[in-house]
């Protein structure tokens, strides 16, 4: 039995999100086809009609996640509001829907080619958006703050996800705020 194209369509937004929550969660070796397919109520053998590997799942599951923060039809960012959700325990706590830098970043150095150039596309994409945000005279300063500013963020959940000791954990996360908020690198509303 055939089935229809939006149908096809909706199974390939399910193996997307499935694959993209999995590997958020478990990294990439954590997660085999079969677990994908399974998550998104599928059989495996439907896993060939949507995708070459599972490399290309990984760098199709990224692009998916990355598309609405990606480009120039990306919304503008509210930078403080974002600090606020990026640097929350809800963030820090569930990694699945969290974002793919803070997840996947050491794992994605050694991902395929086309996996790390939508993670790059997506970075280029996002600093800019941070950029328009920052505090600063020139471009060039407003761009650093963007990079300085996300890379402490990353690294803030990163770091307080690795922490067996829930009150450095926590404090991690308010100390990087706290940073961020008396740098004045995020400009005040």
């Amino acid at each position: 039995m055939k089935i229809s194209k939006e149908q096809v369509a909706e199974n390939r937004k399910l193996i997307l999100n499935a694959a993209a929550r999995m590997f958020r969660e478990r990294g990439f070796e954590g997660v085999t086809v079969a677990d994908v397919m399974k998550a998104a109520g599928l059989t495996h053998g439907a896993f060939y009609g949507h995708f070459t590997s599972k490399d290309d799942l990984l760098a199709q599951a990224f692009a998916h996640t990355l598309a609405p923060y990606s480009g120039p039809d990306a919304p503008a960012i509210d930078f403080t509001a974002f600090v606020d959700g990026y640097l929350s325990n809800k963030h820090r706590d569930n990694p699945g829907i969290g974002c793919l830098f803070s997840t996947l970043a050491q794992e994605a150095t050694r991902a395929s080619d086309a996996a790390r150039a939508t993670m790059t596309e997506s970075a280029r994409s996002q600093i800019e958006n941070f950029s328009q945000s920052m505090v600063g005279e020139t471009d060039v300063d407003r761009r650093q703050a963007a990079v300085g500013n996300w890379a402490a963020m990353i690294g803030a959940v990163t770091l307080s996800r690795v922490l067996n000791d829930p009150a450095m954990s926590d404090q991690v996360l308010a100390d990087v705020k706290a940073w961020l908020d008396r740098s004045n690198a995020v400009e005040k509303q």
